[in-house]
């Protein structure tokens, strides 16, 4: 009897053939987005440990300052356990140089195994380096043999440090790293003057670091799980109300009631197994997809190297068959429960099935409400990014739970406003549907307003971030020399030529307690005139010339709470007074500025190697050229305002590259929901269509109609979701933003994007409506007619 039931069951499906693929690409499209986002997060933190175990070793103390190879043979002779470490750029490449010395740095972190005489020559010689495996099969004549190491970071190739010295063309070390073991007899400091030792920097990791940008991504996930789900919950629905029948008829021949909730949950798992396969595989081509803008995001944001391909991990397809089964569930337990509970026979009354499943709209209506309170609350005490991303999820859907009763409402506004029997009619009847297309209205709701939210706050971003640029890049021209003496000689020619040369220098230290940089400032108009500070004392610049105290960027002040007035540890330059804090967009580090003449007091050790140059615009060509005919600088050692303007833009444009194709993706998911509400609801509706073409109204002008309800439908859902993408944006920008990053940004409304974006909700949303609306228009009259001998 249980497989005769089963089989009676699924032949649904087979009558059925479109909302079966409804249902289970709905799953599946649930499940891939979610599943996809998941592989990319896991993608990245495995790339992170990989980089954090390839020979940067930030848990070691580090002396720093000019080293030379002969300070690190004296160092080594004093009795000292150091090893020297090169990092750096390879000149017209975005290669990451690991410079080491194979017979000092510590075993594992990347140091290769040179077992043979032969490779342990060449690789002492520079004729023999190590790269990455995909980077040693894709950069052939680099270097005259390069070997794949496995343990290598994307993008990295390791060469002796001597080697690593020729390549970049120069003669300091970064720095050297001071290993667990043996001290020498003298100090450091004192063996090789004009260094210091530098703390380890083990706080100061990728992980935490994009904590808030894998955050971000795994909410677009859940999102798109959610407006998935949605799609699956209004198939599931109208499955089980087509099927009343079939229920009534399989109770009264004597299936228990357990039975038949088994066979169900049966026929759920089943379709959960397919959805699932599929999900997972779609969630693996997202990733694919995807992955390569991540790991752009990723280094633009925070120089994390990300591989470009993906490493198959059973734990994240695992958890794409458990996010299947849990969808599945959430979509099909509350009709599972309503049958549990229906007496026998109920299945037989006409509106029996609907009572059963029918969710009061006040009850939606006080939900709604409770969940908008419950977000205010969140938002204005709370702290922390789980609480801004739980009221951020409060506001969404609660806003959704609100849609049915306002849209409800309003229709019946226009039932009773509106004179003629036809347009009573339509207004009736688009109130009738209401039931079966509020989920996929919900989805819409939540995809337009993700997309006006996202939107905004990317448009506010790329505002303030041009303007923040024009302020901080004042100087025309900025040139790095390779040596404090190049650095000498390069400012003695530019000062009789150029209105000023502005050093620029920095150093790694503790700022309020966590690893960041002090930069030093001279006191210059260009920086009092467009230095941009968001909170400042009356006399600030003035007090900073005479070195009475620093400027501190906002990420600092908001999560440490100090500003102008107060006072702030800055490591071994000791407490000082705050005298403005200062906007830095698109740094994740703290950072202080000391005027000049103080920071060279402090840091005597630091050379002078980078000038910011105030020259006359009509001139900066003719210099830049002569610069570059007199001086051997390197490549990236001469960039004017507008190269770093373009390569800031492209870091920027690079970094939300992810976030507009998720926005897409969901837009898209939502839109097939909603066409596959109004396609299903088309072979249902025919008991109200019937009638009034009775009366004399061509089917083509019913079809028409469709096409009218479906943009109605969908243009108040935009209006709705413009209000509501307001408040996404704001929640975004002075909430998340705050917390993830340290920084807030104005809002600045997008009103063209909103149109376009309502226009796109409309075209969606008649091309949905056109595959019922053609249906109706060909159906043939003795079909319309055959209504009237149903039951209904």
């Amino acid at each position: 009897m249980k497989r005769t039931a089963l089989t009676a069951l699924l032949s649904h499906w087979r009558r059925h053939k479109l909302q079966a693929v409804t249902l289970v690409v709905g799953l599946a499209l649930a499940t891939g987005l979610w599943t996809g986002v998941q592989a990319i997060n896991a993608q990245a933190r495995l790339s992170y440990d990989e980089a954090a175990a390839t020979l940067t070793r930030d848990d070691l103390p580090r002396l720093t300052g000019p080293i030379t190879l002969a300070d690190f043979s004296r160092a080594r002779v004093d009795g000292w356990s150091v090893t020297p470490f090169i990092e750096a750029n390879i000149p017209g490449t975005d290669l990451r140089l690991l410079g080491i010395d194979p017979f000092s740095s510590p075993p594992g972190g990347g140091v290769p195994n040179l077992s043979g005489a032969g490779d342990l020559t060449a690789f002492l010689s520079g004729d023999l380096v190590y790269a990455a495996p995909d980077l040693a099969a894709t950069a052939p004549g680099l270097l005259p043999s390069i070997q794949p190491l496995d343990d290598l970071a994307p993008g990295r190739v390791v060469s002796d440090v001597a080697a690593a010295l020729a390549i970049l063309e120069r003669d300091n070390l970064d720095a050297l790293l001071v290993l667990p073991g043996r001290e020498g007899v003298t100090p450091l400091t004192e063996l090789i003057p004009g260094t210091r030792l530098q703390p380890p920097r083990a706080e100061d990791d990728l992980g935490r670091l994009t904590d808030s940008f894998h955050l971000n991504l795994t909410a677009f996930g859940l999102l798109s799980f959610a407006v998935g789900l949605f799609i699956v919950q209004a198939a599931i629905g109208l499955a089980f109300e087509q099927r009343r029948p079939l229920f009534r008829t399989m109770r009264a021949l004597g299936v228990p009631g357990r039975t038949l909730i088994t066979l169900v949950a049966a026929e759920l798992a089943i379709i959960t197994l397919i959805a699932g396969t599929v999900g997972v595989l779609l969630g693996y081509g997202v990733a694919a997809a995807l992955l390569p803008g991540v790991a752009a995001t990723l280094g633009g944001l925070y120089g994390a190297s990300v591989a470009g391909g993906l490493t198959l991990s059973p734990i994240w397809w695992l958890w794409g068959f458990v996010m299947a089964g849990l969808g599945a569930l959430l979509a099909g337990g509350q009709s599972l429960w309503a049958l549990s509970k229906m007496p026998v026979l109920a299945a037989a009354m006409p509106r029996a099935w609907l009572r059963a499943r029918r969710v009061s709209l006040r009850r939606l209506g006080f939900a709604g409400l409770g969940l908008l309170g419950a977000s205010a609350i969140l938002l204005w005490t709370g702290s922390g990014l789980l609480i801004g991303f739980a009221g951020l999820g409060a506001l969404l859907i609660g806003a959704a739970l609100l849609l049915p009763p306002i849209f409800a409402w309003l229709l019946d506004r226009g039932t009773a406003l509106s004179r003629s029997p036809l347009g009573q009619w339509l207004w009736a009847d688009t109130r009738q549907q209401l039931p079966g297309l509020s989920l996929a209205l919900m989805a819409l709701l939540l995809a337009l307003a993700t997309n006006i939210g996202v939107g905004t706050m990317v448009g506010s971003f790329r505002a303030t971030f041009v303007g923040w640029l024009d302020q901080r890049l004042a100087a025309e021209l900025y040139l790095t020399a390779r040596d404090a003496s190049q650095a000498a000689a390069l400012r003695a020619y530019l000062e009789p030529r150029t209105e000023a040369v502005l050093p620029i220098l920095a150093t790694e230290a503790q700022v309020a307690g966590l690893p960041g940089d002090i930069f030093a400032q001279p006191d210059h108009d260009t920086f009092r005139d467009n230095w941009p500070l968001i909170a400042a004392l009356p006399d600030a610049w003035d007090r900073l010339a005479s070195g009475d105290g620093a400027l501190l960027n906002e990420q600092t002040a908001r999560r440490e709470d100090i500003w102008p007035g107060q006072r702030v540890n800055l490591g071994e330059v000791g407490e000082v007074e705050v005298l403005g804090v200062y906007s830095d967009y698109g740094n994740p580090r703290g950072q202080a500025i000391l005027t000049l003449s103080l920071f060279t007091s402090l840091f005597p050790e630091i050379p002078e190697r980078r000038y910011a140059i105030r020259v006359d615009p009509s001139q900066l060509e003719a210099l830049r050229d002569d610069i570059a005919t007199r001086f051997d600088l390197p490549p990236d050692g001469i960039v004017d305002q507008a190269g770093i303007k373009s390569f800031s833009l492209q870091v920027f444009e690079r970094t939300f590259a992810v976030t507009a194709a998720l926005n897409i993706l969901t837009l898209g998911v939502a839109a097939f929901a909603l066409w596959a509400s109004l396609t299903t609801l088309g072979t249902m509706r025919l008991p109200q269509v019937a009638p009034v073409w009775a009366m004399g109204l061509t089917r083509g002008r019913l079809a028409a109609m469709e096409l009218l309800r479906a943009a109605l439908l969908a243009g108040l859902t935009a209006l709705l979701a413009v209000p509501l993408g307001v408040a996404l944006a704001w929640t975004l920008l002075a909430v998340i933003n705050v917390q993830a990053f340290g920084w807030r940004l104005p809002l600045l409304a997008q009103p063209v994007d909103w149109l376009i974006l309502s226009a796109f909700a409309l075209v969606a949303a008649i091309l949905a409506a056109l595959t019922p609306a053609l249906r109706l228009w060909r159906m043939p009259p003795a079909r319309l007619v055959q209504v009237f001998s149903h039951e209904r």
